[in-house]
Protein backbone atom coordinates (compact mmCIF):
# COMPACT_ATOMS: atom_id res chain seq x y z
CA UNK A 1 0.00 0.00 0.00
CA UNK A 2 1.44 3.36 -1.02
CA UNK A 3 1.92 5.74 1.71
CA UNK A 4 1.39 9.51 0.24
CA UNK A 5 2.99 12.30 2.20
CA UNK A 6 0.40 15.53 3.35
CA UNK A 7 2.93 18.44 2.07
CA UNK A 8 0.46 20.70 3.75
CA UNK A 9 0.40 19.57 7.13
CA UNK A 10 -1.29 21.65 10.13
CA UNK A 11 2.02 23.08 10.99
CA UNK A 12 2.31 24.71 7.83
CA UNK A 13 -1.34 26.38 7.54
CA UNK A 14 -0.37 27.44 11.41
CA UNK A 15 2.37 29.72 10.19
CA UNK A 16 0.82 30.77 7.02
CA UNK A 17 0.88 34.49 6.79
CA UNK A 18 -1.51 36.05 4.00
CA UNK A 19 -0.22 38.25 1.53
CA UNK A 20 -0.77 42.06 1.57
CA UNK A 21 -4.40 43.00 -0.35
CA UNK A 22 -2.93 44.90 -2.84
CA UNK A 23 -0.67 42.24 -4.02
CA UNK A 24 -3.57 39.22 -3.89
CA UNK A 25 -5.23 42.16 -6.38
CA UNK A 26 -2.11 42.09 -8.47
CA UNK A 27 -1.78 45.70 -7.90
CA UNK A 28 1.02 46.51 -6.11
CA UNK A 29 4.57 45.13 -6.26
CA UNK A 30 5.48 45.02 -3.23
CA UNK A 31 9.47 44.27 -3.88
CA UNK A 32 9.78 47.34 -6.12
CA UNK A 33 7.98 49.81 -4.09
CA UNK A 34 9.82 48.93 -0.77
CA UNK A 35 13.16 50.05 -2.68
CA UNK A 36 11.45 53.34 -3.79
CA UNK A 37 10.41 54.07 -0.66
CA UNK A 38 13.02 53.24 1.61
CA UNK A 39 14.16 56.27 3.29
CA UNK A 40 17.67 56.65 5.02
CA UNK A 41 16.72 57.67 9.02
CA UNK A 42 19.10 59.94 8.93
CA UNK A 43 16.84 62.17 6.74
CA UNK A 44 14.45 63.09 9.46
CA UNK A 45 11.03 62.52 7.79
CA UNK A 46 12.57 64.25 4.90
CA UNK A 47 9.38 63.05 1.88
CA UNK A 48 10.82 60.72 -0.83
CA UNK A 49 8.82 62.25 -3.85
CA UNK A 50 8.03 59.83 -6.85
CA UNK A 51 6.72 60.71 -9.95
CA UNK A 52 3.88 58.41 -10.45
CA UNK A 53 2.29 57.42 -13.78
CA UNK A 54 -0.91 55.58 -14.44
CA UNK A 55 -2.76 54.53 -17.66
CA UNK A 56 -6.84 53.91 -17.67
CA UNK A 57 -8.23 52.88 -21.24
CA UNK A 58 -9.36 56.64 -21.45
CA UNK A 59 -6.87 58.78 -19.22
CA UNK A 60 -3.24 59.52 -17.92
CA UNK A 61 -2.73 59.79 -14.16
CA UNK A 62 0.15 61.54 -13.29
CA UNK A 63 1.04 62.14 -9.67
CA UNK A 64 4.00 63.69 -7.08
CA UNK A 65 3.23 61.03 -4.05
CA UNK A 66 4.75 60.47 -0.90
CA UNK A 67 5.10 57.63 1.17
CA UNK A 68 4.24 58.26 5.14
CA UNK A 69 3.35 55.44 7.80
CA UNK A 70 -0.52 56.91 7.94
CA UNK A 71 -0.08 55.98 3.98
CA UNK A 72 0.55 57.73 0.24
CA UNK A 73 0.30 61.43 0.20
CA UNK A 74 -0.23 63.09 -3.00
CA UNK A 75 1.43 66.88 -3.54
CA UNK A 76 -0.40 67.38 -6.86
CA UNK A 77 -1.63 65.29 -9.88
CA UNK A 78 -2.04 66.42 -13.65
CA UNK A 79 -4.33 63.92 -15.95
CA UNK A 80 -4.95 63.96 -19.73
CA UNK A 81 -8.56 64.61 -19.36
CA UNK A 82 -7.17 68.15 -18.50
CA UNK A 83 -5.70 69.01 -22.38
CA UNK A 84 -8.66 69.72 -23.36
CA UNK A 85 -8.54 73.08 -21.66
CA UNK A 86 -5.09 73.40 -23.72
CA UNK A 87 -6.45 72.79 -26.94
CA UNK A 88 -6.26 69.02 -26.87
CA UNK A 89 -9.51 67.61 -27.56
CA UNK A 90 -9.04 63.94 -29.19
CA UNK A 91 -6.04 61.26 -28.67
CA UNK A 92 -5.34 61.53 -24.25
CA UNK A 93 -3.84 58.38 -24.41
CA UNK A 94 -1.54 58.18 -27.13
CA UNK A 95 2.71 58.44 -26.42
CA UNK A 96 2.11 62.86 -27.05
CA UNK A 97 -0.60 62.56 -24.78
CA UNK A 98 1.57 61.33 -22.38
CA UNK A 99 4.45 64.02 -22.71
CA UNK A 100 2.04 67.02 -22.28
CA UNK A 101 0.63 65.38 -19.32
CA UNK A 102 4.20 64.88 -17.99
CA UNK A 103 5.39 68.48 -18.83
CA UNK A 104 1.58 69.70 -16.98
CA UNK A 105 2.65 67.74 -13.68
CA UNK A 106 6.31 69.17 -13.89
CA UNK A 107 5.39 72.95 -14.56
CA UNK A 108 2.44 72.88 -11.94
CA UNK A 109 4.85 71.58 -9.43
CA UNK A 110 7.58 73.82 -9.71
CA UNK A 111 4.60 76.55 -9.93
CA UNK A 112 3.22 74.93 -6.43
CA UNK A 113 6.54 75.31 -4.88
CA UNK A 114 7.53 78.77 -6.43
CA UNK A 115 10.42 77.23 -9.11
CA UNK A 116 9.01 77.68 -12.18
CA UNK A 117 10.80 80.78 -13.49
CA UNK A 118 14.15 79.45 -11.70
CA UNK A 119 13.48 76.01 -13.41
CA UNK A 120 12.25 76.34 -17.08
CA UNK A 121 13.21 72.96 -18.04
CA UNK A 122 13.98 72.63 -22.19
CA UNK A 123 11.43 75.12 -23.68
CA UNK A 124 11.72 73.62 -26.91
CA UNK A 125 10.87 69.73 -27.57
CA UNK A 126 14.03 68.69 -29.68
CA UNK A 127 13.55 64.65 -28.73
CA UNK A 128 16.85 64.69 -27.51
CA UNK A 129 17.80 63.54 -23.78
CA UNK A 130 17.95 66.53 -21.10
CA UNK A 131 18.66 66.72 -17.47
CA UNK A 132 18.34 70.14 -15.62
CA UNK A 133 21.02 71.72 -14.24
CA UNK A 134 20.86 73.18 -10.49
CA UNK A 135 21.22 76.48 -9.68
CA UNK A 136 23.08 78.79 -7.46
CA UNK A 137 20.04 79.05 -4.86
CA UNK A 138 17.87 75.83 -5.21
CA UNK A 139 18.41 72.60 -5.90
CA UNK A 140 15.89 71.10 -8.57
CA UNK A 141 13.09 69.22 -7.30
CA UNK A 142 13.97 65.26 -7.40
CA UNK A 143 11.46 62.36 -8.03
CA UNK A 144 11.83 58.99 -8.90
CA UNK A 145 9.68 57.31 -11.62
CA UNK A 146 7.26 54.88 -10.37
CA UNK A 147 6.10 52.81 -13.39
CA UNK A 148 3.66 50.17 -11.04
CA UNK A 149 3.10 46.78 -13.09
CA UNK A 150 4.08 48.53 -16.65
CA UNK A 151 6.83 46.30 -18.95
CA UNK A 152 9.12 48.58 -19.01
CA UNK A 153 9.64 47.88 -23.03
CA UNK A 154 11.31 51.00 -25.15
CA UNK A 155 9.09 53.52 -26.83
CA UNK A 156 6.53 52.69 -24.00
CA UNK A 157 4.37 55.78 -23.18
CA UNK A 158 5.25 55.69 -19.29
CA UNK A 159 8.83 57.29 -20.73
CA UNK A 160 6.65 59.75 -22.66
CA UNK A 161 5.66 61.28 -19.52
CA UNK A 162 8.87 60.99 -17.89
CA UNK A 163 10.26 63.20 -20.81
CA UNK A 164 7.81 65.54 -20.61
CA UNK A 165 8.43 65.62 -16.89
CA UNK A 166 12.10 65.90 -17.58
CA UNK A 167 11.47 68.60 -19.82
CA UNK A 168 9.38 70.70 -17.54
CA UNK A 169 11.83 71.30 -14.87
CA UNK A 170 12.23 68.34 -12.88
CA UNK A 171 15.32 66.35 -11.48
CA UNK A 172 14.30 62.83 -12.00
CA UNK A 173 17.42 60.00 -12.65
CA UNK A 174 16.88 58.03 -16.09
CA UNK A 175 18.65 56.41 -19.18
CA UNK A 176 17.35 57.73 -22.69
CA UNK A 177 17.28 53.77 -23.30
CA UNK A 178 13.93 53.32 -23.32
CA UNK A 179 12.69 56.52 -25.11
CA UNK A 180 10.87 56.24 -28.83
CA UNK A 181 14.03 55.76 -30.92
CA UNK A 182 16.57 54.60 -29.08
CA UNK A 183 18.45 52.14 -31.56
CA UNK A 184 19.92 48.58 -29.70
CA UNK A 185 22.55 48.03 -31.85
CA UNK A 186 23.91 51.45 -32.54
CA UNK A 187 23.31 52.13 -28.45
CA UNK A 188 22.04 55.85 -29.57
CA UNK A 189 19.25 58.03 -28.81
CA UNK A 190 18.13 59.08 -32.47
CA UNK A 191 16.55 62.03 -31.39
CA UNK A 192 14.41 62.98 -34.60
CA UNK A 193 12.56 60.32 -34.39
CA UNK A 194 11.72 60.79 -30.57
CA UNK A 195 10.94 64.24 -31.98
CA UNK A 196 8.26 62.40 -33.79
CA UNK A 197 6.67 60.98 -31.07
CA UNK A 198 6.62 63.43 -29.12
CA UNK A 199 4.48 66.02 -31.87
CA UNK A 200 2.17 63.16 -32.98
CA UNK A 201 4.08 62.01 -35.64
CA UNK A 202 3.62 58.60 -35.22
CA UNK A 203 -0.45 59.22 -35.54
CA UNK A 204 0.28 61.48 -38.50
CA UNK A 205 1.68 58.44 -40.35
CA UNK A 206 -0.55 56.12 -39.69
CA UNK A 207 -3.48 58.24 -40.78
CA UNK A 208 -1.61 58.96 -44.01
CA UNK A 209 -1.16 55.54 -44.79
CA UNK A 210 -4.59 54.19 -43.56
CA UNK A 211 -6.13 56.85 -45.84
CA UNK A 212 -4.12 55.81 -49.00
CA UNK A 213 -4.85 51.83 -48.23
CA UNK A 214 -8.64 52.20 -46.61
CA UNK A 215 -10.33 55.38 -47.10
CA UNK A 216 -13.49 53.82 -45.83
CA UNK A 217 -11.51 52.71 -42.48
CA UNK A 218 -9.73 55.97 -42.08
CA UNK A 219 -13.20 57.65 -42.02
CA UNK A 220 -14.27 55.32 -39.23
CA UNK A 221 -10.76 54.90 -36.89
CA UNK A 222 -9.98 58.95 -37.03
CA UNK A 223 -13.94 59.79 -37.30
CA UNK A 224 -13.44 61.87 -34.03
CA UNK A 225 -9.82 63.69 -35.44
CA UNK A 226 -11.79 64.76 -38.28
CA UNK A 227 -14.58 66.19 -36.67
CA UNK A 228 -12.38 67.80 -34.83
CA UNK A 229 -10.90 69.21 -37.85
CA UNK A 230 -7.55 67.70 -37.18
CA UNK A 231 -5.33 66.18 -40.09
CA UNK A 232 -1.89 64.15 -40.61
CA UNK A 233 -0.79 67.81 -41.66
CA UNK A 234 -1.50 70.10 -38.52
CA UNK A 235 -1.27 67.60 -35.95
CA UNK A 236 2.80 68.81 -35.17
CA UNK A 237 1.35 72.34 -35.25
CA UNK A 238 -1.27 71.63 -32.83
CA UNK A 239 0.55 69.80 -29.99
CA UNK A 240 3.10 73.24 -30.12
CA UNK A 241 0.53 75.44 -29.54
CA UNK A 242 -0.89 73.09 -25.98
CA UNK A 243 3.09 72.76 -25.00
CA UNK A 244 2.66 76.39 -24.77
CA UNK A 245 -0.60 77.42 -23.43
CA UNK A 246 0.56 74.64 -20.58
CA UNK A 247 3.38 76.51 -19.78
CA UNK A 248 1.47 79.56 -19.91
CA UNK A 249 -1.08 78.60 -17.06
CA UNK A 250 -0.28 75.07 -15.36
CA UNK A 251 -2.66 76.06 -12.38
CA UNK A 252 -5.21 73.41 -11.49
CA UNK A 253 -8.74 74.59 -12.13
CA UNK A 254 -11.70 73.37 -10.87
CA UNK A 255 -14.61 72.05 -12.45
CA UNK A 256 -17.46 74.01 -13.32
CA UNK A 257 -20.03 71.16 -13.16
CA UNK A 258 -22.75 72.05 -10.90
CA UNK A 259 -22.95 69.88 -7.80
CA UNK A 260 -25.65 66.85 -8.17
CA UNK A 261 -28.94 67.56 -6.70
CA UNK A 262 -29.53 64.44 -4.97
CA UNK A 263 -27.30 61.07 -4.18
CA UNK A 264 -28.03 58.64 -6.20
CA UNK A 265 -27.79 55.22 -4.35
CA UNK A 266 -26.71 52.25 -5.76
CA UNK A 267 -27.63 49.88 -2.92
CA UNK A 268 -30.62 49.62 -0.52
CA UNK A 269 -31.34 51.99 1.66
CA UNK A 270 -30.63 50.46 5.84
CA UNK A 271 -33.95 50.15 7.40
CA UNK A 272 -34.31 51.17 11.04
CA UNK A 273 -35.08 48.85 14.17
CA UNK A 274 -38.67 49.54 13.79
CA UNK A 275 -39.01 49.67 10.45
CA UNK A 276 -37.82 45.83 10.06
CA UNK A 277 -39.73 45.10 13.00
CA UNK A 278 -42.88 46.46 10.87
CA UNK A 279 -41.49 44.49 7.85
CA UNK A 280 -41.64 41.24 9.97
CA UNK A 281 -45.51 41.87 11.14
CA UNK A 282 -46.60 42.13 8.19
CA UNK A 283 -44.86 39.21 6.60
CA UNK A 284 -46.15 37.27 9.40
CA UNK A 285 -49.90 38.50 8.80
CA UNK A 286 -49.70 37.61 5.15
CA UNK A 287 -48.52 33.94 6.18
CA UNK A 288 -50.95 33.15 8.59
CA UNK A 289 -53.47 35.11 6.14
CA UNK A 290 -52.34 32.80 3.41
CA UNK A 291 -52.30 29.33 5.67
CA UNK A 292 -55.98 30.40 7.38
CA UNK A 293 -57.48 30.48 3.83
CA UNK A 294 -56.23 26.66 2.78
CA UNK A 295 -57.17 25.70 5.87
CA UNK A 296 -60.64 26.42 4.74
CA UNK A 297 -60.24 24.75 1.46
CA UNK A 298 -59.49 21.83 3.03
CA UNK A 299 -62.58 22.31 5.56
CA UNK A 300 -65.28 22.69 2.84
CA UNK A 301 -63.47 19.70 0.55
CA UNK A 302 -64.55 17.67 4.37
CA UNK A 303 -68.13 19.54 4.18
CA UNK A 304 -68.57 18.27 0.50
CA UNK A 305 -67.56 14.98 1.41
Amino acid sequence: MAFVKAHKSRAYFKRYQVKYKRRRDGKTDYRARIRLINQDKNKYNTPKYRFVVRFTNKDIVAQIVSATIAGDVVLTAAYSHELPRYGLEIGLTNYAAAYCTGLLLARRVLKMLEMDSEYEGNVEATGEDFSVEPTDTRRPFRALLDVGLVRTTTGNRVFGALKGALDGGLDIPHSDKRFAGFNKESKQLDAETHRNYIFGGHVANYMKLLNDDEPEKYQTHFSEYLKKGMDADNLEALYKKVHTAIRADPTLKKSEKPAPTEHKRYNLKKLTYEERKERLIERLKALNSGAGGAGDDDDDDDDDE
